[in-house]
């Protein structure tokens, strides 16, 4: 049995890259002949325009328009130039029908290019032959100047279609309608290739500094996305740990409640093995979510998170580490839930750590204000005055010490405590001071009943 081909795979190779090829010039010089396409505003914010005053850039947009206008000015210009004497309208169409093509790039870019050159044989034999054939002056300066402006607006291949045909034309031209002895088409060529090759280069290079840009414009949403996460995970990983010290107190307290009741009702003690079996299932689907979000380098910490109580073991490691750090605790000291204090330590912790990157020399405070409904946070350093000394390097703490957590640290740890802070419905500001400083700030909500469970814990 035989297989038929359809005639689209028998055709050969050679067949299927003309057809490719002329699809090409169907689409670039006669698909969109008659688009309507305004030549846009040059943007003033980039380059040398956006140094320029605020009245001026807002016509410096213009500029591209201007250039193609002056250019028109200097083809009409250059038509008159070819009489001596009084100009009769024959001469004044001849003169201005190519400047106003050139003006025809500003709206139709690709009908202008087959306007200049349909035009260019009358308007070489309304010239009378007097500057070459098949092009007049006037058109040959024209026919270069909307070649320069239509590759510049169109993708790089409608330059190659379009020098393509100019030189169909030019042959045209000088085997069917050469009158004159001279000729012109060999420097059209010349030139025109020239034009388009520089106007192409300058418009791939444009193109791919463009993709560049939006390149990474798009890899910085990303790494921006990924360190969200990355903050998101590292903070559920600690806040497992008080999750399941509370859901672990639950079941021990579900157990054990009814032997403290002297014969208790059965309902009663059904009630309680139900809470201590959701308590336990509980913790068994927390051991799993912490699995899906470690890391395949995390390891699980020895000791009990750190609270606001081991801020002067932390302050002592930066200490040793060459930074002056001063710390004052206002208010009435009271304690508060743990997963407040581990995410009011990670905080001060980080804003150290910043401190010790990025200000090396300066004075840093520490400020804990126990204030009605909440806790406030303040971090703030002086400017860098030199380098902390190299041999003397902070040391690590059971609770985490001066090191922080591993996505902390890695230049995104303002991400970190904003989350923290955002996760308890705080609010929280990090930014320059006028001393040429640095300063955090953070204030966490906490109600009366938290503090009371806080109290419990």
């Amino acid at each position: 049995m035989t297989q038929t081909q359809s005639p689209e795979t028998s055709r050969s190779p050679e067949f299927r890259l003309v057809q490719v090829a002329l699809g090409g010039l169907r689409q670039e010089l006669f698909h969109d002949a008659f688009a309507y396409r305004p030549l846009p505003r040059m943007d003033v914010n980039s380059g040398p325009t956006r140094f320029l005053p605020e009245r001026i850039r807002a016509y410096a947009g213009l500029l591209p328009h201007a250039v193609v206008a002056f250019a028109a000015l200097i083809v009409f210009m250059v038509g008159l130039a070819r009489y001596s004497g009084a100009i009769g309208p024959i001469g004044l169409v001849s003169a201005l029908a190519p400047a106003v093509i050139v003006l025809l790039t500003l709206v139709r870019p690709v009908l202008s290019f087959w306007a200049s050159l349909g035009t260019t044989p009358f308007i070489g034999y309304l010239s009378g032959f007097l500057s070459g054939w098949p092009w007049a002056a006037n058109s040959f300066a024209a026919h270069l100047v909307v070649l320069a402006v239509v590759a510049a607006r169109t993708r790089p291949r409608t330059a190659v279609w379009m020098w393509i045909g100019t030189a169909g034309y030019a042959v045209f031209a000088e085997t069917f309608l050469g009158m004159g002895s001279g000729t012109d088409a060999i420097p059209m060529l010349f030139v025109a290739a020239l034009v388009l090759l520089t106007v192409t280069v300058f418009q791939v290079r444009r193109q791919a500094t463009r993709e560049v840009t939006a390149q990474q414009t798009v890899t910085a949403q990303e790494r921006s996305k990924r360190t969200l996460l990355e903050e998101r995970t590292t903070i559920a990983r600690e806040l497992h740990d008080v999750v399941a010290h509370h859901m672990s107190v639950v079941a021990i307290q579900a157990e054990a409640a009814p032997y403290r009741v002297e014969n208790p009702p059965p309902e009663l003690e059904q009630a309680f093995l139900t809470i201590r079996e959701n308590a336990v299932a509980a913790l068994t689907e927390l051991r799993r979510i912490l699995g899906v979000v470690r890391a395949e380098d995390y390891e699980a910490p020895e000791a009990p998170q750190p609270t606001l109580a081991d801020l002067d073991a932390l302050v002592g490691n930066v200490r040793e580490a060459g930074l002056d750090v001063e710390k004052t605790v206002t208010g009435a000291v009271r304690e508060l839930p743990q997963g407040v204090e581990l995410s009011a330590y990670r905080i001060v912790q980080e804003a150290l750590s910043n401190v010790l990157r990025h200000a090396p020399g300066a004075a840093a405070k520490v400020e804990v204000s126990y204030v009605l409904g909440g806790l406030g946070l303040r971090v703030a350093n002086g400017p860098a005055r030199g380098l902390v000394n190299p041999t003397r390097r902070p040391t690590t703490t059971p609770q985490g010490g001066l090191r922080p957590p591993r996505s902390m640290g890695a230049g995104h740890g303002i991400t970190g405590m904003r989350e923290r802070v955002t996760m308890l419905g705080g609010e929280m500001t990090a930014e320059a001071t006028d001393d040429g400083g640095y300063e955090v700030t953070a204030f966490v909500p906490v109600s009366r009943e938290d503090i009371r469970e806080g109290a419990g814990q």
